[in-house]
């Protein structure tokens, strides 16, 4: 993933408050000698303090295998995004129809090493770290690997313990424009109000807030 400096996160604090409410992406692995990569969607559980993110999937999945062939995976989430159409971004100096079409998005990748969990306690520990993250406010039995109801399912699953390498971030919310430019884009957004333009409107105002702050000096 390409990351101009505009686009890069101000600090890890930025990525890691916006991970902490997307816990669904893509993980990808690489297939066999020949064959495309592996891609699945999931749930996951991130943990900061650990740095690692926990999962699991059916026992059949054919990324087991390639897991044990190579276990560097990438673990992707991509979210708040919307088309920003070219008059929009057209520079103050510039006819309208001269302005670029670009996307606005969020993007986390989590380069991880994937450690496979089979051990039935361990993998109902990592199990019940999902059922809390997902569900903090209970109603589900324990998850136990000698109890009802999870106890008899555990041996259909196995369990992934992802540990972060490597972290690449990135908000492309037109940074490198002007102001004047970015407020433009911004005000359409509101006016438009589709699906993902408010939250990529609140990045925007976010991130030109603070740019702004960073930029003006203090007496």
């Amino acid at each position: 993933m390409l990351i101009h400096p505009w686009d890069a996160p101000a600090d890890d604090a930025e990525w890691q408050r916006w991970l902490a409410a997307h816990d669904f992406g893509q993980l990808a692995a690489n297939g066999p000698p020949g064959e495309p990569p592996l891609v699945q969607p999931l749930h996951f559980a991130y943990d900061p303090e650990r740095r690692e993110a926990v999962t699991h999937l059916a026992r059949p999945h054919p990324i087991w295998s390639a897991l044990a062939d190579r276990p560097t995976v990438l673990l992707s989430v991509v979210d708040d995004y919307t088309f920003i159409p070219g008059p929009w971004q057209a520079a103050e100096d510039q006819p309208p129809e001269h302005g670029v079409p670009t996307s606005f998005y969020a993007a986390v990748q989590l380069v991880c090493t994937a450690h496979v969990v089979d051990e039935p306690g361990a993998k109902a520990a990592l199990l019940q770290r999902q059922v809390g993250h997902f569900q903090p406010e209970g109603g589900s039995a324990p998850v136990a690997a000698e109890a009802a109801p999870y106890g008899r399912l555990l041996s259909g699953i196995r369990g992934l313990r992802l540990e972060v390498t490597e972290v690449r971030a990135k908000f492309k919310y037109g940074g490198k424009r002007s102001e004047a430019v970015q407020q433009r884009v911004s005000a359409h957004l509101a006016e438009r109000n589709g699906p993902g333009d408010a939250a990529a409107r609140a990045h925007q105002q976010r991130r030109l807030t603070a740019a702004t702050a960073t930029r003006t000096p203090t007496l």
